[in-house]
């Protein structure tokens, strides 16, 4: 069996509880091979208090929580009994197993927040070449200075204008020479 996303629905302004209570639960009936992230989605938004310029977080789907996990009797009935959760989306009732997010919805929703979900293919190394093949520098070559395999980001240093300019770019935006 395959691991898939999951929306799981919480009682408004529980998402870090259920986050933080699932979490518990997972580790203490053993169940990490079974259940393995939890994302409450947000994204940053800049707010002004009191002419203060800040960073917040916002969470995108207020009462809901992503689940990642691998879709058995047990792992089901982990997370539809942990505290504060109401229930799966796309669950028909009576028992029925929920429906799993797509892969491009979760990419879009992961993405949003700065995270990647999809592996690529990363096999580049520090000093080597390689070419922008999109955006406003697609066709410029530059040096790699970086990798953040986390993120699925490279930092490139380009030529500019007689200068040398670092950019950060995803693994799809740059290619080998």
């Amino acid at each position: 069996m395959e691991k898939n996303w999951y929306v799981v629905h919480t009682y408004s302004g529980y998402e870090n509880k259920v986050k933080a209570n699932l979490e518990k639960r997972v580790e203490t009936m053993g169940m990490q091979d079974k259940i393995f992230r939890v994302i409450i989605p947000e994204e940053q938004e800049t707010d002004y208090k009191d002419g203060k310029k800040r960073t917040v977080m916002r969470k995108t789907f207020p009462g809901y929580v992503l689940v990642e996990l691998i879709m058995t009797d047990d792992a089901w009935y982990v997370v539809r009994n942990t505290p504060g959760v109401t229930g799966f989306i796309g669950s028909s009732g009576g028992g029925t197993k929920p429906t799993p997010l797509l892969p491009e919805e979760v990419d879009f929703i992961l993405k949003q927040m700065g995270m990647s979900e999809r592996k690529v293919e990363m096999d580049f190394e520090i000093g080597e070449l390689v070419e922008v093949l999109e955006g406003p520098f697609a066709h410029f070559q530059g040096k790699v200075e970086a990798i953040d395999g986390s993120k699925g980001k490279i930092t490139v240093s380009v030529d500019m204008f007689g200068r040398e300019t670092n950019m950060e770019l995803d693994y799809e935006q740059v290619q080998k020479i």
